[in-house]
């Protein structure tokens, strides 16, 4: 199993554009599929190490499943088995993937400060099918559905308390702009390619790391850029706060600030990828179960134009 996660992790393919929401097919860009076949670099025996810590790993600890890297222990409360390393074979850390501040990949989900009880629930939707992906490919959720059904209650519990109590952080810096980076995947996210090409951006958001070599050997303390269309930020303003009519004022339960209210997520700052991903699993009914339905006449008449916007906005918004 870990041979094959591996491999998968570290093969790369060219991003295509957008394909629109009436063909069925999700937009690509947001859900970023690793070809088959893809291998990846071997481990040479040294010792890898990134700015500001005085650890150090070689790429297969890095590359363990069932022992989150944690380049800054200090940056953060002292993790709990379950999010530290997990339990074998099946629960892998819950930190290898939503990193030891639980802030999290585009590939994935941010989970700092997100309220415990909305944690245990997302992971009761995902164990009982209620909640999957558009893309049956994205080997991030079909791993996510596995430790799902593996995890224990207590287990659940615990990771999803120390998340929780994790601060929001500044993470995803917003860039409206024209053009782009020609982009491929790596590790299930959008990476630049070689050559330093640039496209248009059409209809899409391109989020990648700042730093590519810090981001795969999984360090907590280098985030992420999102390129969005311009005029996308007000745009998305404009659809949240319901003006148009289109959709429903996201503030009447998120919060005014989208910061979450109650047993409600907040939205500001966090990855505009996944927030796509999720309006576009609701709009295609395969995100379901607690909540979910309240969201479905929300989301019914909203584009794909219009979830970038939107996902463009609340990504701009400080944590």
């Amino acid at each position: 199993m870990r041979t094959l996660i591996g491999s998968l992790l570290f093969g790369c393919v060219l991003a295509t554009q957008s394909v629109n929401a009436a063909d069925g097919i999700p937009p690509p860009w947001a859900y970023s599929v690793n070809p088959p076949g893809g291998q990846p670099v071997p481990d040479d025996g040294s010792l890898r190490r990134v700015p500001d810590s005085a650890a150090a790993f070689t790429l297969t600890q890095i590359r363990d499943l069932f022992a989150a890297p944690d380049w800054h222990p200090e940056q953060h409360p002292a993790m709990p088995a379950a999010v530290s390393h997990g339990r074998k074979p099946d629960v892998f850390a819950c930190g290898y993937c939503h990193l030891p501040n639980g802030l999290g990949r585009p590939e994935n989900s941010s989970l700092a400060g997100l309220p415990a009880d909305y944690i245990v629930q997302q992971v009761a939707d995902f164990k009982s099918g209620a909640r999957k992906s558009s893309e049956p490919n994205s080997l991030p959720i079909n791993l996510m559905i596995q430790v799902a059904k593996a995890a224990t209650e207590e287990e659940v519990k615990t990771a999803a308390a120390y998340f929780a109590n994790l601060p929001r952080l500044p993470w995803i810096k917003v860039i409206e702009t024209d053009t782009v980076p020609v982009t491929r995947v790596a590790g299930w996210m959008l990476v630049a390619a070689e050559g330093g090409a640039r496209e248009l951006i059409g209809d899409r958001i391109i989020e990648m790391p700042v730093d590519l070599e810090r981001t795969e050997l999984r360090d907590a303390a280098s985030g992420f850029i999102a390129y969005v269309p311009n005029g996308s930020i007000a745009k998305g303003a404009a659809l949240i706060g319901g003006a148009d009519g289109k959709t429903t004022a996201c503030g009447i339960c998120h919060g005014a600030d989208l910061r979450g209210l109650g047993p409600v997520p907040g939205l500001a700052g966090r990855s505009p990828s996944y927030i796509v991903r999720q309006l576009y699993d609701m709009r295609h009914r395969v995100r379901n179960g607690s909540w979910s339905a309240l969201m479905k006449p929300v989301v019914a008449n909203l584009s794909e134009a219009d979830m970038v916007a939107i996902a463009a906005y609340t990504a701009s918004l400080a944590p």
